[in-house]
């Protein structure tokens, strides 16, 4: 079965297309700069060269109608006919506590995901453009919507809730839902098959760090905790966003610096973080790459950020009452060496024991960095968001065919 990956955003397409019998991906792409006459079209078939081209392309439908040329052209394509594909399935950023689970677009679903649009003002739009656009181009084919926040719906209330007046939660479902839960589900899952042990027996904690990061407290495969909150915002510090702060900061700046409630979310959002901290960047190879040349703000944007994911680690591990696999995944996750051993040094306490050596290896296959002794299994998983969202469309459609 071809099934079709899509992720929106409010400027942009990316796509990944599967075979599901092997899991191959046959092609992947992205349409960038969406909306305007020097849009760029990324296209590479599977044993193919990488194909470019800027185009005009104003809106979604269109991205997706270029999308699906790119995939059927006689020679930068790998399809003969869109018929071929059995579904196609979306990231949507936030389900609220309507969905937990993945499920088949129909007229509810869509009207459903229009309500959520307050509480993922800039991600359940453009989501809902993709399925627009697919339903314009591919009108037969059925689509699937995959929610980032699923996974976190098993979260028990004394861990979703804020101790704020319930009836704000009541009337308008403010409560923590946390973000990045395809990636957390899907780095779980594989931690438990390369260590061979089943996933309803462990206590596991699993740091998505990348530009946008988050932890996630997992017990026996259910999510039972995670550090992102009602938006994106809160929990560790990211690239560009603050995480966790007194919220008197917010009236307090908004005061002081005669700031707009626009202005200071801004602030938090795309200006706080490793970028406000080391003055030089948000990406944490650069700041690295500073901290060792002696630069002292890089050195305590690193620290701040170290420290903070400790942090989180610790209380989880207290929440769960024990620790049996730290997993690390995403950009930073995957790729900073320092990062990982200046996190796993400062947890000797819980049992952990990085292996240097291992920690230092470079792959894109889930591994072991910690030592054969070591009382805590210390693994990088490679994410893939991508593939778990077309096994679940996989299944989704096979199941109702």
């Amino acid at each position: 079965m071809i099934i079709l990956v899509m992720n929106a955003g409010s400027s942009s397409l990316k796509y990944q297309l599967y075979n599901m019998s092997n899991e191959a991906v046959l092609a992947h792409g992205s349409v960038e700069r969406i909306g305007m006459d020097s849009s760029i079209v990324t296209h590479e078939t599977s044993g193919k060269p990488e194909v470019r081209v800027v185009s005009e392309i104003l809106d979604h439908n269109a991205a997706v109608k270029k999308v699906s040329e790119m995939l059927t052209h006689r020679e930068h394509g790998v399809l003969s006919s869109l018929d071929e594909i059995k579904a196609v399935g979306h990231r949507v950023v936030h389900g609220g506590e309507s969905f937990k689970q993945s499920t088949l677009v129909t007229p509810e679903v869509k009207e459903e995901i229009r309500r959520l649009f307050d509480l993922a003002p800039l991600h359940n739009p453009p989501a809902m453009m993709g399925i627009t656009a697919v339903e314009t181009n591919m009108p037969t084919i059925s689509q699937v919507v995959v929610f980032d926040t699923a996974f976190h719906q098993t979260m028990p209330q004394e861990t979703f809730l804020y101790p704020i007046p319930m009836v704000l939660y009541r009337r308008h479902k403010i409560r923590r839902y946390g973000f990045h839960g395809t990636s957390h589900n899907y780095v779980s899952q594989q931690a438990a098959i390369k260590l061979g042990r089943s996933l309803d027996s462990l206590k596991m904690i699993t740091c998505h760090i990348g530009n946008g990061a988050s932890c996630a407290a997992i017990v026996n495969g259910r999510s039972y905790d995670t550090s992102m909150g009602l938006t994106p915002l809160e929990g560790l510090m990211m690239g560009t966003r603050s995480g966790d702060l007194d919220p008197a900061i917010v009236p307090f700046t908004m005061n002081k610096e005669e700031l707009t409630l626009n202005e200071v979310n801004s602030m938090l959002n795309k200006h706080s973080g490793l970028q406000a901290i080391s003055g030089i960047s948000s990406d944490m190879r650069e700041i690295t790459e500073s901290m060792n040349e002696g630069d002292k703000q890089a050195k305590l944007a690193f620290d701040m950020y170290t420290y903070r994911l400790r942090k989180y680690i610790g209380a989880y591990t207290a929440g769960m009452n024990g620790l049996d696999v730290l997993v690390f995944t995403a950009g930073i996750g995957e790729n900073s060496v320092a990062v990982r051993k200046a996190v796993c040094e400062n947890l000797t306490f819980l049992g952990v024991q990085l292996d240097e050596e291992r920690n230092e290896v470079r792959s894109r296959e889930a591994r072991l960095i910690s030592t054969d002794d070591s009382r805590v299994s210390v693994m990088v998983v490679p994410t893939n968001e991508e593939l778990l969202i077309a096994r679940d469309t996989y299944q989704l459609v096979k199941q109702f065919a």
